[in-house]
């Protein structure tokens, strides 16, 4: 099985980070490829920044051309999971949506940590049109920034910290609000003596699932293939 992991910033360093976490959730036999985007942020922090990392995130996935089976889409809360349906022909896996729905299955209720407070709001509506915002606690910031993450002391502290606070506010099991905490898990879970939830394992274990069963995107109504038309993906070149 074969499945591409898309960063969703230009920052390499980070999507290699992404693809060690992925390899060690695969199952024997399954392939991650790692794909960063040529162009757009160099981290996603901000409206601004998802809406340009969804553009240049489905420009890279639209040119890469070796065979794959599935996308895992490694931005939390980031935009473009849509988009990459209606563009795809095999399964699309959004960490965001991939994380809450497996929080679901471990309790009643679960928290968000994640980077600034800035991305609370779009990691809010991420889980509203995914349809698990009603299980969700809180989405809390733990004040880093993206690029932040790779201090790992400094990380572990202000994730225990906003942890505190999720569970105060009800949640039962936490998940790791961006891509880059991917191998936080291991280190915070006996700590909190809760279930973290790691987004990008949990969406290479879906996409393997979904590859098995043979099962991908609807094209009944919203995910339809696109509407034969002119599109402009980028100025022609000089």
């Amino acid at each position: 099985m074969r499945i591409v992991v898309t960063n969703c910033n230009t920052t390499r360093a980070m999507t290699e980070e992404i693809v060690a976490g992925a390899r060690d959730a695969a199952a024997p036999g399954t392939t991650i490829t790692g794909l960063t985007p040529a162009w757009g942020p160099e981290s996603a922090e901000g409206w601004l920044d998802s809406y340009l990392s969804a553009a240049a995130v489905l420009d890279t996935l639209r040119g890469h051309q070796e065979p794959y089976d599935a996308v895992v889409m490694a931005g939390f809360g980031e935009h473009g999971r849509e988009g990459a349906r209606e563009l795809l022909d095999v399964p699309v896996v959004d960490i965001t949506e991939a994380a809450a729905h497996l929080a679901c299955l471990l309790g009643r209720r679960y928290g968000v940590v994640t980077t600034l407070d800035r991305a609370r709001g779009q990691i809010e509506d991420s889980l509203h049109a995914a349809g698990v915002a009603q299980n969700c606690a809180a989405v809390v910031g733990t004040g880093l920034g993206v690029l932040d993450l790779g201090d790992s002391e400094v990380t572990v502290r202000a994730f225990l910290a906003a942890a505190e606070r999720a569970r105060d506010a009800g949640a039962e099991v936490l998940v790791l609000g961006c891509a880059g905490m991917t191998g936080l898990r291991a280190k915070v879970g006996a700590a909190l003596d809760m279930p973290v939830v790691d987004g990008v394992a949990a969406a290479v274990k879906l996409a393997e699932s979904l590859v098995g069963l043979g099962l991908t995107t609807s094209r009944t109504g919203g995910y339809a293939k696109p509407l034969p038309k002119a599109r402009t993906w980028a100025p022609p070149s000089e």
